[in-house]
């Protein structure tokens, strides 16, 4: 009676929120409080996908559904974003029958890495995807082997995990453990043989904190390791990017399956291999996978198109307090090498709580932004002054850089000069501040 009255209060609750014209996690919060163990009542399909990481979680379960929509499976999947257990709660809850049984072939699942533990504390997915583990949300997660530990809490035996791994860290995962699948790439024109960026996160082994050794890195700490102490290394791989090619915007897998790149940025790479891995592996044929991935755009909001004025841009989302986040982004805005003006705006730092702590601008390498390419920028927001600072910092020509707290007078201000081509980058907690100005634009590939 409990877990009927559960999913009964959850349907309820969200066709109201429906109504009204909001989505959120209430309607598992009230269910939880009725049965609290209503995940482990409920009967799942038969294949439960999810996937967990700092990075890559939402747009790689968006392509998942993607694909195994179009090969014929009905997928039920937390397309919201809400992803602590009251979200996978209610998503699971509102897509059951009166009896407990999910209306769907396959369960797919964006998990929180620090909530992971609570929602798979009832059930255990049978494919488990852990992206990337970084620097993210130092107020709340700390450092990132604090939430090493917090995802490692989550993960069942019974699980078949599918690792990145070229993370030094999220490949301890899969140490003395038989049912594991790996997905990493080869080294690229792009590669280095050095680490990039304001720090390195992968100077230590993680596993017996000896200094670690590189083949090579494609970012941040992610590449070929290998630590001359313990012999923790880069895993061989079952699914491998074998070659990017970015100017004719083409990625292969495995030597022989072509995608298209939409976006050409390394992490929308491994978000498609990590895709490509776990369709493949619930047995979808890998040249429907690559077909289907080649002709889908993101409908995730993260990449925009707009007009503002008289002036084109793109709109990327690069999160607050995660400085590989912002790396990648003005590292694809460089590598597009078109004169153009970057708008940044950091107002509130997070949707989830309220903070001015601001150290992690720190971790951001903004000295690239000194590029040519870059004709100005404007930082925008409540803590403009403080990125300004940041900024003082590097060798960048202070005459190229306005600061302005007043985000709509700002732009406003910049709607009225013909600046050509921008690029705004910004987070979900000031994502509408920007879009409220501007007039939104539709893009079939990366431009």
């Amino acid at each position: 009676m409990r877990m009927f009255l559960a999913i009964l209060a959850c349907k309820v609750s969200k066709c109201l929120l429906k109504l009204i014209g909001r989505g959120s996690s209430l309607p598992g919060d009230i269910a939880l409080k009725i049965c609290p163990d209503v995940l482990s009542r409920v009967k799942l399909p038969e294949q439960v996908i999810a996937v967990t990481g700092s990075n890559g979680k939402t747009s790689t379960v968006e392509m998942i559904a993607q694909v195994m929509r179009k090969s014929g499976k009905k997928v039920i999947w937390n397309k919201e974003g809400s992803n602590q257990i009251a979200g996978v709660t209610a998503i699971i809850l509102s897509n059951c029958t009166f009896g407990g049984k999910v209306k769907g072939d396959v369960l797919l699942l964006e998990s929180d890495e620090r909530y992971a533990k609570y929602s798979f504390k009832f059930f255990a997915p049978t494919h488990y995807i852990i992206t990337n583990l970084y620097r993210d949300q130092l107020t709340r997660n700390g450092h990132p082997e604090w939430v090493y530990e917090s995802v490692k809490e989550s993960i069942r035996p019974e699980s078949q995990l599918i690792l990145n791994a070229d993370d030094p860290l999220v490949s301890r995962y899969g140490m003395d453990r038989d049912n594991v699948i790996w997905f990493g790439m080869d080294k690229q024109d792009f590669s280095t043989d050095h680490a990039t960026g304001v720090y390195n996160d992968g100077a230590f082994c993680p596993e017996c904190k000896h200094r670690m050794s590189y083949d090579y890195y494609h970012y941040a700490h992610i590449g070929s390791y290998h630590c001359d102490n313990c012999g923790h290394k880069k895993h061989d791989t079952q699914y491998t990017v074998t070659n990017v090619d970015y100017d004719s915007g083409i990625v292969t897998i495995n030597g022989k399956y072509k995608i298209k790149l939409l976006f050409k940025s390394v992490y929308n790479v491994y978000n498609i291999l990590a895709c490509f891995a776990a369709c493949s592996i619930v047995g979808i044929d890998g040249d429907v996978i690559a077909d289907e991935l080649s002709h889908y755009f993101l409908k995730s909001g993260r990449i925009l198109q707009f007009k503002l004025g008289v002036n084109k841009g793109t709109f990327l989302i690069a999160k607050h307090e995660n400085s590989v986040a912002s790396d990648r982004v003005y590292d694809y805005i460089i590598r597009k090498n078109q004169p153009c003006s970057v708008i940044i705006i950091i107002d509130s730092v997070s949707r989830r709580y309220s903070t001015g702590e601001t150290s992690w601008l720190w971790d951001i390498d903004y000295g690239v932004l000194k590029a040519d390419c870059i004709q100005h920028l404007y930082l925008l927001g409540r803590h403009a002054k403080d990125l300004e600072t940041r900024l003082s910092y590097t060798d960048i020509d202070i005459a190229k850089v306005t600061v302005n707290e007043d985000i709509p007078a700002a732009l406003d201000e910049i709607a009225t000069k013909p600046l050509g081509k921008l690029y705004t980058v910004t987070c979900f907690s000031d994502k509408e501040k920007f879009l409220s100005k501007v007039e939104l634009t539709q893009a079939e590939e990366d431009v």
